[in-house]
């Protein structure tokens, strides 16, 4: 299994909204081939840290989701958001191999 983590933090009254647009994601990456599992997370200590946490069957199929036409479009998007503020925050990613269960 292959973990893939992106972490922002946003503006304290800027959380809520962010839940929301992932509560109302498009679930494209859902159908990618070895798709596992999406969850988003918050930091019970930092309200306005939030986690992206995605579980692939393997590092492969995370790259072959990377480099579809597919994640390109949903990621352009997301430069367009309304709300610029959120637009322009960078995650930090982290890539894992799970290595015992």
């Amino acid at each position: 299994m292959y973990i893939v983590t992106s972490t922002v933090e946003v503006p304290m009254e800027k959380t809520q909204d962010l839940i929301e647009i992932y509560q109302n994601r498009s679930r494209r990456v859902d159908q990618a081939e070895g798709f596992q599992q999406f969850r988003l997370i918050q930091n019970t200590k930092k309200l306005n840290e939030l986690t992206v946490h995605m579980e692939w069957q393997s590092k492969e199929s995370y790259l072959k989701w990377v480099r579809s036409s597919e994640f390109k479009e949903i990621h352009e998007l997301e430069k367009n958001y309304p709300d610029k503020e959120l637009a322009g925050i960078t995650p930090k990613v982290r890539q894992y191999e799970v290595v015992a269960e």
